[in-house]
C-alpha cells in the first residue's frame, strides 16, 4: 500500500484529531505523519506490540497501537499524549487505517485474480471459489481488449492514461502485462453489437494516440459469457493482432470474429502450409507472377470476378484484362474466372503471405 495513501489517511483525520498523530512502518520508521518534518525519521523499536492489553503501548508522552495480524503486526499508528482520549484516538486511527488497507487489498487482489485468469496462471477449480471470495459476478458478460504500443513504453503512463479512462473498477479492468501490452477487461452487458465493442476499443486508441503520441493496435476477443472464459477471449485477442499483422496491416481495431480465412491459415502447422503451396503451384510458377498481375490479381477479386467492372479499375481494355488472366491460367493452372480455382488462388496467396511474415504462434 502506498504510503501516500496512508498520509491522505493523516490528513483527513488531523483536522478531527488536535494532536500530533502518525503511522509507522513495521520497523519504527514514520511513513506517514501530521508533522511531515517527522515522515522518514526512525523511532526507537517497540518490542512485542502483540503482547499489550489491546495491542496498545504508552511511551514516552506517545500512545502507539499495533494495525496488522495477530501474529504479526503490519503497521503502528501513534498520538502523541497518554491519557485516555489518546487511546481512543489511536484506535480511531487504527481502525480507519485497516479498513482503508482492506478495501486497497481487495482492489488490488481483484485486478491480480483477473490477470492471473487470463495468463493461466490459476487452477481452473479455483476460479469459481476466488471469485465469490472477492466477490466478482461469475456470469458477467466480458471482453477481452489487448492493446500494444509499436514502440516500447518505459513508464507506466499508457497505463495510467487507460485506466483513468475506467473509473468504476468494479466493472472494468485494466491490466499492465509489459511494456508493450496493457489489456482491458470490458464489461460486455451493455455492449450488445460487435461495432458498439469496436467503438470503445477506437475510444481508446485514440486518446492514446491524441495524448501521449503513441500508436497502437487493438486487437479484440469474444465475449466471455462467464468468468472462466476470459482465458480464451484473451487468446483470441492475442491471436487478432499476430494475424492483423499479417493480413490487415492498413488496421489497427481489429477483431477476431472478423478475421474470416486469416484465423483458419493462422491454425494451420507451418509444414502442412508448405504441402499446400507445393501441390497448388507448379514448381517455380509463384514467381513468375510480376507485380502488375498481382495487382490485376488483387482488383479481380475485389470486384467479385467481374472482367468488365475490373477493367474499367484497372483502365485498361477488356481483352488485356482476358489476356491476363489466360497468362495467369497457362503459368499456374488456375482460371480464376472460375470460382473453385479463384478461391483456391486466394487462399494460396494468403498461405504464401502467412509464411512469409514468420507468424508467432500464440
Amino acid at each position: 500500500m502506498a504510503n501516500k495513501i496512508f498520509q491522505n489517511i493523516v490528513y483527513q483525520l488531523r483536522d478531527i484529531i488536535d494532536r500530533k498523530i502518525g503511522i509507522m512502518d513495521d520497523e519504527a520508521c514514520i511513513i506517514a505523519c501530521s508533522d511531515t518534518s517527522m515522515i522518514d525519521t526512525q523511532l526507537p523499536m517497540l518490542e512485542n506490540m502483540e503482547d499489550e492489553v489491546n495491542g496498545v503501548l504508552v511511551l514516552n508522552g506517545f500512545t502507539y497501537k499495533a494495525v496488522g495480524s495477530k501474529n504479526k503486526t503490519e503497521n503502528i499508528v501513534f498520538v502523541e499524549g497518554e491519557d485516555e482520549e489518546a487511546k481512543t484516538y489511536a484506535s480511531i486511527i487504527s481502525v480507519s487505517l485497516s479498513n482503508m488497507k482492506n478495501l486497497y487489498d481487495e482492489k488490488y487482489d481483484k485486478a491480480n485474480f483477473i490477470k492471473n485468469i487470463i495468463l493461466d496462471n490459476i487452477l481452473p477449480g479455483d476460479v469459481t471459489i476466488k471469485a465469490k471470495k472477492l466477490r466478482i459476478p461469475l456470469d458477467t458478460h466480458r471482453v477481452a481488449l489487448l492493446i500494444r504500443a509499436e514502440e516500447v513504453q518505459e513508464e507506466t503512463a499508457m497505463y495510467d492514461l487507460v485506466q483513468g479512462m475506467f473509473p468504476d473498477k468494479e466493472k472494468d479492468f485494466v491490466l499492465h502485462i509489459d511494456d508493450q501490452d496493457i489489456v482491458v477487461i470490458l464489461d460486455a452487458t451493455e455492449l450488445t453489437q460487435g461495432k458498439d465493442i469496436e467503438e470503445k476499443a477506437r475510444q481508446i486508441a485514440d486518446t492514446i494516440e491524441t495524448e501521449m503520441f503513441v500508436k497502437v493496435n487493438v486487437g479484440i476477443g469474444t465475449v466471455a459469457e462467464n468468468i472462466k472464459e476470459l482465458a480464451r477471449s484473451f487468446k483470441e485477442a492475442q491471436v487478432t493482432l499476430e494475424v492483423g499483422k499479417v493480413f490487415d496491416t492498413e488496421k489497427n481495431i481489429i477483431s477476431y470474429e472478423n478475421l474470416g480465412i486469416g484465423r483458419l491459415i493462422y491454425q494451420l502447422p507451418t509444414k502442412l502450409c508448405e504441402m499446400f503451396l507445393q501441390e497448388v503451384f507448379k514448381k517455380g510458377s509463384i514467381e513468375l507472377l510480376d507485380s502488375e498481375t498481382i495487382i490485376t490479381i488483387q482488383k479481380f477479386f475485389e470486384n467479385n470476378l467481374n472482367v468488365s467492372e475490373t477493367s474499367r479499375k484497372l483502365y485498361v481494355h477488356r481483352n488485356t484484362l482476358v489476356y491476363r488472366l489466360d497468362k495467369i491460367y497457362k503459368l499456374t493452372g488456375l482460371d480464376l474466372r472460375t470460382f473453385d480455382d479463384a478461391i483456391v488462388f486466394k487462399v494460396a496467396m494468403m498461405v504464401k503471405k502467412y509464411l512469409s511474415s514468420n507468424p508467432i504462434k500464440i
